[in-house]
């Protein structure tokens, strides 16, 4: 059965947990190495401002950037531990949680999305970059 995006997105928060902008923020707080993605295609990325210190690899690329059985110059080197805590974003968090789950089945072990994305961190009055 075909699935829709809406049903991917919801599938994916079935199965990787999301953050509020409050509790996102905690986390980069209480550990540094958090790395925080935004998946957004490169276009599109900073629309609504982007998270300091995120890094932006689109949603396509991602499994691209995390696969360690890839040639080197393809891989994303802060995607080589599995550990490392890792926050999703996107605009509004539809791709966030795709790109979370993703990375989940990737044997990612702390991986989590933003809900609502960058959108909502910016609603909720945290700074972004432009």
């Amino acid at each position: 059965m075909a699935l829709t995006f809406r049903q991917m997105v919801q599938k994916a928060k079935e199965n990787v947990p999301g953050l509020t902008a409050a509790e996102a923020k905690k986390r980069l707080e209480e550990d540094p190495n958090t790395l925080v993605i935004d998946v957004q295609d490169a276009a599109d990325a900073g629309a609504c401002g982007l998270i300091p210190s995120s890094v932006n690899i689109s949603l396509g690329m991602l499994p691209i950037r995390a696969d360690l059985e890839l040639p080197k110059e393809l891989r994303d080197e802060r995607l080589a531990d599995r550990n490392r805590p890792i926050i999703t974003t996107c605009g509004a968090g539809g791709q966030a949680a795709l790109a979370a789950y993703v990375l989940k089945l990737m044997g990612f072990t702390n991986v989590a999305y933003i809900e609502g994305g960058t959108a909502a961190w910016k609603q909720a009055g945290y700074e972004v970059v432009h």
